[in-house]
């Protein structure tokens, strides 16, 4: 939790852009993994989190613009939870810590909702992304539950994502606290990378550490030497001398902000030739990228320039040929590198995803591709001072994908077939890292993961 102002000056910055109406946020319930008493691990919603910080289930909070009131909605601690859970602050205790003074039994909050509707006024809401929240604002709020998505709040989205978008000074400090961690992770990682072991036991070794330095995953480890799979969650496998394996992981901090990372490891403890020119043509390609951010710079535009990088250096490997600006602008590349050069990152990992990634990652200037590959950026749009985003580019070799084009003969003036059917086995490279857009430039966020080839190799061997 933040200090008091934080919050109090959050919800002044939203009061002043909205104006009118009732803003209610919703936080999480408890998920049960096969009975009611036997939640999942619980994580409180993102924005509640930002503009409340009460991290517990089971209370929510109306913004009453009209009234100019703030309350949060729930019950106090009973005898029963103190005998299973001990001891705690009461809600009303921590909601004056975050600068709420009126605290409502949470049986009042329909009755509170009814009369707004009565009063005809506007009521703010996000879109749900869990299906009890649909049931519960069908309820509130007298509509169909079909008609819950269509009634949000688009002027609420927007100055959520506008607010969200720029990272405080605090906000970087909790990144960076999860990057420390993350740091640990992946250093653990490449000691652990030899012949024999089983994936599983390094994502296992990897989510104990976070979990013992008080943090937790800020998403579910990708770690495999199928790296060619892009979201890869199995762990099954058993390494070999001489496989590539990727780890996209990162933790989560106390106050729940993310890092992101991702570093290709040689299992065997060395690259070989043919790893290391594929290795360096992704890692050439992030760092021009990261060299590239500024405000100002459509990230777009970024994306492009690394595709260009990328398709160059395959064309000097004889996997590409051709005229590689026309290759780019077809999609010929995304046969290689068929995803986005990355994400907004914050309290979520794809940073505010579950309030529509068009209208955080894009603008009414720019408008998302229906092009393979290019389909899948998720950020595209200007940056500014105070982003934080993803710089993740790759190479993969995705058998079925290269059947299929290879079969409809595809891009067939771009890519040679018969040199990429040496590398169908190869599976994939990805360099991630985490960078914060500066008033002049960019900061690559953390202690410095090893990712030259050098420096990954000399980790793998320690």
């Amino acid at each position: 939790m933040f200090d008091t102002s934080i919050y109090i000056e959050r919800r002044r910055v939203l009061k002043k852009r909205i104006q009118k109406g009732l803003i209610l946020l919703l936080s999480n319930d408890e998920s049960p993994m096969n009975y009611l008493s036997n939640p999942f691990h619980y994580r409180q919603d993102s924005t509640f989190l930002y503009y409340i910080g009460l991290d517990e289930p089971n209370v929510y909070a109306i913004i009453d613009l009209d009234e100019d009131k703030e309350i949060v909605f729930g019950d106090e601690l009973s005898i029963d939870d103190i005998i299973w859970m001990g001891p705690q602050p009461g809600l009303t205790e921590k909601a004056n810590r975050v600068g709420i003074n009126e605290v409502l039994p949470l049986s009042k909050l329909e009755s509170y909702l009814s009369n707004g509707i009565k009063q005809k006024q506007k009521i703010h809401f996000l879109p749900p992304y869990r299906a009890e929240h649909s049931v519960k604002l069908s309820e509130w709020l007298q509509i169909q539950l079909t008609q819950v998505k269509t009634n949000v709040s688009l002027d609420l989205i927007k100055a959520v994502i506008s607010q969200r978008s720029i990272k405080s000074e605090e906000e970087l400090n909790e990144i960076e606290n999860a990057h420390s961690v993350t740091y640990e992770m992946h250093t653990t990682a490449m000691k652990m990378a030899k012949a024999g072991v089983l994936e599983r036991e390094i994502a296992g070794t990897i989510e104990g550490i976070a979990l013992a330095k008080g943090a937790s995953v800020s998403f579910p480890i990708i770690l495999s030497v199928r790296g060619e799979i892009l979201h890869n969650h199995s762990h099954a496998n058993r390494m070999k001398d001489g496989d590539l394996l990727i780890n996209d992981s990162g933790a989560e901090s106390e106050c729940h902000y993310a890092a992101d990372i991702t570093r290709t490891i040689p299992v065997s403890g060395k690259f070989s030739e043919r790893q290391k020119m594929i290795y360096n043509i992704v890692l050439s390609s992030q760092l021009a990228a990261i060299e590239a951010i500024k405000p100002g710079i459509k990230y777009l535009d970024i994306h492009k320039q690394t595709a260009l990088i990328i398709a160059n250096g395959l064309k000097e490997m004889g996997l590409m040929k051709g005229d590689m600006s026309e290759a780019i602008e077809q999609g010929a590349h995304a046969l290689f590198f068929p995803h986005g050069l990355g994400h907004m990152l914050g309290l979520d990992v794809h940073d505010m995803e579950n309030l529509g990634e068009d209208l955080v990652g894009y603008d009414e200037t720019i408008e998302r591709s229906d092009q393979f590959g290019l389909a899948y950026l998720r950020l595209a749009k200007e940056l500014k001072e105070g982003y934080v985003l993803t710089v993740e580019p790759g190479i993969y070799f995705i058998p079925q994908l290269i059947d299929l084009w290879k079969n409809e003969n595809k891009f067939s003036s771009f890519i040679d077939y018969q040199k990429v059917e040496t590398y169908r086995d190869f599976g994939g490279i990805r360099i991630e890292d985490d960078v914060a857009v500066t008033v002049a430039g960019s900061r690559v966020i953390g202690k410095t993961i090893p990712k030259t080839i050098d420096d990954v190799e000399a980790m793998c061997n320690q």
